[in-house]
């Protein structure tokens, strides 16, 4: 789950990290009234979504009068953002955050992300701030400097300074890295969080160390741990469908392609998407029922398929364990019987009851195009989609 940078500084706040003085405007008279209590200008308008890149996108701008706020703040709220991240559809910007302005003196990069590779927890920073850190690691990997910590022992002094000394800080700056880094690093753990970047990390000409930005992500399975986090998703900065399909337990990912796919098990998933674009076609989602899922799950699942107006075709890829074969045919029955199908549906199914279920879809009257196995299957829904 993503939250918005001035809700992420909300958070830094509680931890003590210092952030600029602002606050979040949903309108052009929040704003101005916004920049007016910050009592000095220039004060920086910056649009809020749920994507990065906004600078490159126009979604960040100087306003040196109240008169450059309203105008500035007019034209982001409402605007089509389009960035790296969004995609060439962009996101609708319905807030901004206006914050002070503050006198630069070099920009920095930090994040907290965990490690898979080592089991550990990474601390990344750089002084190539401000600028995608892909890039940095693709062009001068050199730059970034990154520091292991074990979770099981946590962080500890020498971590901080390790990361200080190879971003060249001395003196009063290295004593507010190491704080800061400190107490990231205790909200990364504490909230269970995936990500916690901070771009740019700016060092000021007073000699301050501040987040002009706040990226936090976090552990969806974490989330029943932190009420306090849920409240502040905003359902308008994802996907619908991801989104109807949350409130069924779904996991639903929304892709760009015209296979629509049912599938029990994420790695059956991947896999049944790979051999989909092997065959040339491409998913349009991905969509892992569960071991556990019933008829009901499998019909609400078939069902925001069948709502992607992308899908020419869908292939259902099932290998019946926990979910048997006939609950799900039962499921895929029922919504074919109140959503109507429109497309071609390819099925591949085996294991537990597989001949009741292959009965209860060829009883149905469903046409429904059966398939020996994978790879036959990825190959007839793409022919049809292709065609």
């Amino acid at each position: 789950m993503k939250i918005h940078e001035y809700q992420a500084k909300e958070l830094f706040k509680q931890y003590a990290i210092p952030v600029p003085e602002g606050r979040v405007a949903f309108d052009v008279d929040q704003a101005r009234q916004v920049a007016i209590k910050l009592g000095s200008l220039p004060v920086v308008v910056k649009a809020q979504i749920h994507a990065g890149g906004r600078g490159k996108g126009g979604g960040v701008k100087l306003a040196h009068s109240l008169d450059e706020v309203a105008d500035v703040a007019g034209q982001l709220i409402g605007m089509n953002l389009v960035t790296h991240q969004t995609g060439p559809g962009g996101r609708l910007v319905r807030k901004v955050l206006v914050e002070q302005g503050l006198n630069i003196q070099k920009e920095l990069y930090l994040s907290i992300v965990p490690d898979r590779a080592t089991a550990k927890v990474v601390i990344m920073a750089s002084e190539a701030g401000g600028m995608d850190i892909e890039e940095v690691a693709a062009k001068t990997p050199e730059k970034i400097v990154k520091v292991f910590v074990d979770p099981l022992a946590g962080i500890q002094p020498h971590h901080c300074r390790q990361v200080a000394f190879g971003l060249q800080l001395k003196g009063a700056l290295m004593k507010a890295m190491v704080q800061m880094i400190t107490q990231l690093y205790r909200l990364f753990r504490e909230y269970d969080c995936s990500l916690v970047e901070i771009n740019p990390l700016v060092i000021t000409a007073e000699q301050q160390l501040l987040a002009l930005d706040a990226k936090i992500n976090f552990d969806d399975n974490a989330l029943f741990r932190h009420k306090d986090i849920v409240e502040l998703r905003d359902l308008d900065e994802e996907d619908p469908l991801e989104v109807e399909a949350s409130k069924y337990n779904l996991n639903y990912i929304n892709l760009d392609g015209n296979v629509g796919n049912m599938v029990n098990g994420a790695g059956l998933a991947m896999a049944t998407m790979d051999i989909i674009k092997l065959a040339g076609a491409e998913p349009a989602n991905f969509l892992d029922v569960g071991g556990g899922a019933n008829a009901e799950m499998v019909e609400n699942g078939f069902r925001i398929i069948l709502s992607d107006k992308n899908v020419k075709g869908i292939l259902i890829n099932i290998f019946g364990g926990i979910l048997r074969c006939d609950v799900l045919a039962e499921g895929v029955v029922k919504a074919a019987q109140k959503t109507g199908i429109n497309v071609p549906v390819v099925v591949r199914m085996e294991g537990t009851n597989v001949e009741e279920g292959r009965r209860i879809l060829s009883e149905s009257g469903l046409n429904l195009i059966s398939a020996s196995d994978l790879k036959d299957a990825a190959a007839k829904v793409a022919n049809i989609v292709n065609s």
